[in-house]
């Protein structure tokens, strides 16, 4: 007789999960950290130039991965995504947010960008059919709370803040892009892999920047090395390696539930601030930073199944 005590393999569904939330969780680390490159690199580079320049580092990388790997074109179901998402997401949503955090200060551009989680969540719902779970609901609801406080308080942290309307709508347009770039996106990985969709995604968005291109010749030239190096970055590992991951990702879960993950990002945005940038937070950026995560758990959270009561057993006859 076996013994009952031996536990069982983890079920393959049980792996992917593991897996995804893993690549999920690059993902978030790479994309905060991309917001202290973008200080260095914006300060040296227009928003179009940046965002071309870190286009096509992500591209050749990406490429080359996909020769090496031999995946070739994505199927021909899969394009109408890709060029959506390439065109909103890997284009008009770098460009836009890069304009728009020279127009209003930090904690301005995190509190409007983060409804692209919320806007994710209900076109996936609309457009993809995906269900709106309770506690999906109320962990946004806890992290959105977590980045308007991180938001305030950074905005508090640069002498009270500054917002134009110009900036105020370019974030609002990059959190719009965002959210229909990710909807776009999520039909697609179901006929191509993360790499391909990842890939041609980047290379729609370069071919759209491809307008900046003087602007990238003429600032690279006189821009510093550390503001090169810092562009650089962020094309392979916060877009070629944390978009791959994300696909990865999105292609085993809900569009609304990935979004919901990305409230973790202003959280490990503030760590890494302190870190690197010796930025110290106060009191309110960390409980928003807390309230971001706390957020995330809840709405990543599962409820547990009820157990199912037993009959009870007949009465015995004498």
């Amino acid at each position: 007789m076996p013994n009952s005590s031996t536990a069982s393999p983890p079920s393959p569904a049980a792996h992917t999960s593991r897996l995804a939330l893993a690549a999920a969780g690059v993902t978030v680390v790479l994309w905060a950290s991309a917001f202290v490159s973008i200080r260095s690199a914006g300060a040296a580079y227009s928003p179009g130039a940046l965002a071309l320049g870190r286009l096509l580092a992500g591209s050749l990388v990406l490429g080359a991965v996909l020769l090496v790997r031999r995946e070739g074109l994505p199927p021909r179901a899969a394009w109408r995504g890709i060029a959506v998402s390439g065109l909103l997401w890997f284009g008009v949503y770098m460009v836009v947010l890069n304009w728009g955090e020279q127009e209003v200060d930090a904690g301005t551009a995190a509190m409007v960008v983060n409804i692209g989680p919320i806007l994710i969540a209900l076109l996936g719902a609309k457009v993809l059919g995906e269900a709106l779970p309770p506690r999906l609901l109320a962990g946004m609801a806890v992290s959105f709370a977590g980045a308007v406080a991180v938001g305030l308080s950074m905005s508090a942290g640069s002498g009270g803040g500054h917002a134009s309307v110009l900036g105020v709508l370019l974030c609002l347009l990059a959190a719009v892009a965002y959210a229909g770039g990710v909807v776009a996106q999520k039909p697609a990985l179901a006929h191509g892999s993360a790499l391909q969709v990842t890939t041609f995604g980047c290379l729609v968005g370069t071919v759209g920047c491809l307008p900046f291109a003087g602007q990238l010749v003429a600032e690279a030239g006189r821009a510093p090395l550390s503001a090169t190096l810092n562009m650089i970055y962020l094309g392979v590992f916060p877009t070629a390696l944390a978009f791959t991951t994300w696909a990865y990702a999105l292609a085993r879960t809900t569009a609304g539930r990935m979004g919901a993950t990305t409230y973790a990002v202003p959280a490990l945005v503030v760590l890494l601030a302190w870190v690197f940038l010796g930025e110290l937070p106060g009191l309110l950026t960390l409980g928003g930073g807390a309230l971001c995560l706390a957020g995330v758990a809840v709405s990543r959270s599962r409820p547990r199944p009820r157990a199912v009561e037993q009959p009870a057993p007949a009465p015995v006859q004498d």
